[in-house]
């Protein structure tokens, strides 16, 4: 799951406007620049790329710790000795002044609160690593593809890799987890969803991965839909699967991630067409419960102190408690805010206001309303295909207590073709780490363990070659 911590880090994330305005040249602001902001849970850097293009200042900005690259900012101003850099969608602005021609002493402002952040001039920007990303040319088809939901009506956009002379071969869909996201899963400069889809189909599995909705190709919006939405369309790109000549539909299996793994059983009970299910890091609780726990262990892997986590723990209670006893949204958001401001949100300066707000928006949503208050038990119990539950054991955000809610559910439905592997040092994504934080996430170069993706390829030749 990655929507629910919501804060400086995530906010970081957001797209930024490119502007620009005339400068003076007393200095030359021309260069990298990197920053650090000291946090609770660690220093975070920013980078700011700055080009003169006519007499003017172009800015873009990087965050390597949450894999964020080349994100253009607002307006950039040099006078005098004095800079200042806006970020109006972050509601954020660095300003400073000279210190040195490749120094700069300044503040970092956001939200309400104020970061001591200096700057100074480096001469390049180490590239993020990502070697698992797949490159062309491949030994394989890669279509790009569109099809409609006949549900919605809403057009879906992906791309198809099918094996280099298939003939009835085996097929996935791919389930993206929580939040808009691409056909790749793409996160942290990370593209999980093509490396998984590269390996299947070098090993004779065509995989279809597909955009969220209101993401690049597909219509639609996930703000506004729930999981049972998105089932929909997974279920579309099963009847897309069926009528291609290169596959076997007796075959089609679902690899979800995340609220994928969420998804899968649920298609899967709406289909006898769904062959077979692999859950990735996939939700075996109550939404409400894995939460908790989510939050818990995030804040203690960032080592914040016991009652910190009690209090974020009572506030998440009352946050919850509103959303599944108001059910009107604009009576909730007003609730909401009088509980994330503690009475005191007239008093807030604008900016402070927004940032409530904005957390608001996320918690009222139609998406995490269904997601807080559902329990997969029941469906899990009607899952009638071989299910593959995979887990991190350093997942902090889907812990890895779910296998076993998982593998109860699915038996007691008397469906004993349940697996279930828990990977000893990894983490949400798969990888290979040292605590799980999701601030690991970018620094670590590898996408997805080689053992992983051995795993679910091993399985599913297993279930289609019987």
């Amino acid at each position: 799951m990655k929507r629910y911590t919501i804060g400086l880090l995530t906010t970081l994330l957001l797209s930024f406007l490119i502007a620009e305005t005339a400068i003076a040249l007393e200095h030359d602001f021309s260069g990298n620049w990197s920053g650090k902001i000291k946090l609770p849970t660690g220093e975070l850097e920013m980078i700011f790329k700055i080009a003169q293009n006519e007499g003017k200042y172009e800015a873009k900005m990087d965050v390597p710790k949450q894999g964020a690259t080349n994100l253009p900012v607002g307006d950039v101003l040099v006078t005098g000795d004095s800079v200042s850099i806006a970020v109006p969608v972050i509601m954020g602005n660095y300003s400073g002044s000279f210190s040195t021609p490749d120094s700069i002493t300044g503040k970092w402002k956001q939200s309400g609160m104020t970061f001591d952040v200096n700057l100074v001039r480096i001469e390049e920007v180490v590239p993020l690593l990502r070697p698992q990303t797949p490159e062309p040319p491949f030994p394989y088809l890669s279509e790009e593809v569109e099809y409609t939901n006949p549900e919605s009506g809403l057009k879906l956009a992906g791309t198809i890799t099918i094996p280099k002379d298939a003939k009835a071969c085996p097929a996935v869909v791919m389930i993206t987890g929580s939040g808009a996201q691409d056909r790749d899963e793409t996160i942290f400069g990370h593209k999980p969803f093509a490396v998984i889809a590269d390996y299947l189909t070098r090993n004779g599995i065509a995989v279809l991965r597909v955009d969220d909705r209101g993401v690049g190709g597909s219509e639609g919006s996930v703000s506004t839909s729930t999981s049972l939405d998105f089932v929909d369309d997974v279920l579309a790109g099963v009847e897309f699967l069926k009528d291609r000549k290169e596959i076997d539909p007796k075959n089609i299996g679902l690899i979800g991630h995340s609220e994928g793994g969420l998804i899968a059983p649920i298609a899967a009970t709406e289909s006898k067409d769904i062959a077979f299910i692999v859950m990735m890091a996939g939700p075996g609780t109550v939404g409400e419960q894995i939460l908790y726990e989510q939050g818990a262990l995030i804040a203690k892997a960032a080592g914040l102190p016991d009652f910190s986590i009690e209090q974020q723990r009572l506030t998440q209670e009352r946050i919850f408690d509103v959303l599944k006893n108001e059910p009107d949204t604009a009576k909730a958001k007003e609730k909401l805010r009088e509980t994330l401001s503690q009475g005191m949100y007239e008093g807030m300066n604008d900016d402070m206001k927004k940032a409530v707000d904005v957390e608001i928006s996320n918690v009222n949503s139609t998406w995490f309303r269904f997601f807080l208050t559902y329990d997969p038990t029941p469906i899990l119990a009607k899952v009638k295909c071989p299910v593959l539950a995979l887990n991190g054991s350093k997942d902090l955000q889907v812990p890895v207590s779910n296998l076993e809610a998982v593998i109860k559910a699915v038996n007691s439905g008397s469906n004993m073709n349940v697996d279930t592997v828990s990977f000893a040092n990894h983490n949400h994504l798969f990888q290979n780490c040292e605590t799980g934080s999701t601030a690991e996430y970018a620094q670590i170069e590898e996408t997805i363990d080689p053992e992983v993706l051995k795993t679910m390829k091993d399985w599913i030749v297993e279930q289609t070659t019987k």
